[in-house]
């Protein structure tokens, strides 16, 4: 797919599954060093995992270039080039606030959201002073110093990660609109601080599944449990 907006890659088998990664990550580390493109594989199915702008093979994106929507719609589109009128996703973190929004566009099946809480972090964030922190400037607000630190993380296009907060930014989180109307499992570290309320979210998806696993907002991803409640849930 040619799209200024994603980089794909995938790897081979039937129906494949879109993997989304979190903020300050990539597709790599999320999907594959944790045994999930494995586990996928070995279940009889393949994978499209993605790099969003500013993340491992991501693309550039300038600010005011994106919204919400323009991402849901190219991680839509991803799906159907694979052949699949409708596919299973599995997103963590931002990756799931993305997957949310996905299944808005009719191209979901099945859905794991990991990690995903009610409260928006990009809705409410200063994205002008969140720039000028990553140029270097201290910042007032302690959430923008937090944000402005985990873009200094190696390996991180830190102006085009702005421009993907931006585009987050442009349409706030609002669990209330566009509930998925698809199966879907919610899964979260019981030591996560960053996905609590998730029981409100999981109460706002009919028929939503929530399944607490081992470690916090970093470990949990890792664990076994994670890996073998996801791969169960879209292979089902």
């Amino acid at each position: 797919m040619t799209t200024p907006l994603l980089t794909p890659r995938i790897h081979p088998g039937p129906d494949p599954v879109l993997l989304i990664h979190g903020l300050a990550s990539n597709g790599s580390a999320d999907w594959e060093h944790t045994g999930i493109v494995a586990a996928l594989a070995a279940a009889g199915r393949g994978a499209i995992v993605v790099d969003l702008p500013g993340h491992g093979d991501g693309p550039a994106l300038p600010r005011g270039a994106a919204t919400t929507s323009d991402l849901a719609a190219a991680l839509g589109e991803l799906i159907a080039e694979s052949g699949q009128e409708q596919g299973d996703v599995i997103g963590y973190s931002m990756g799931a606030r993305l997957a949310w929004a996905v299944a808005g566009t009719g191209r979901v099946r099945r859905l794991v959201l990991g990690a995903l809480s009610p409260m928006d972090p990009f809705g409410a964030l200063d994205v002008n002073a969140l720039e000028t922190a990553v140029g270097g400037a201290a910042p007032a607000d302690p959430i923008v110093g937090m944000f402005a630190q985990m873009l200094r993380t190696p390996g991180l296009d830190a102006a085009a990660v702005v421009g993907l907060i931006d585009a987050l930014h442009a349409e706030p989180f609002d669990f209330h609109e566009d509930a998925p109307a698809v199966p879907t499992l919610f899964l979260a570290g019981v030591d996560d601080q960053m996905s609590q309320g998730v029981e409100t979210l999981a109460a706002a998806v009919l028929g939503a599944e929530l399944v607490r696993v081992p470690g916090d907002h970093f470990a949990a991803l890792a664990s076994p449990e994670f890996r073998d409640e996801a791969v169960a849930f879209v292979t089902a």
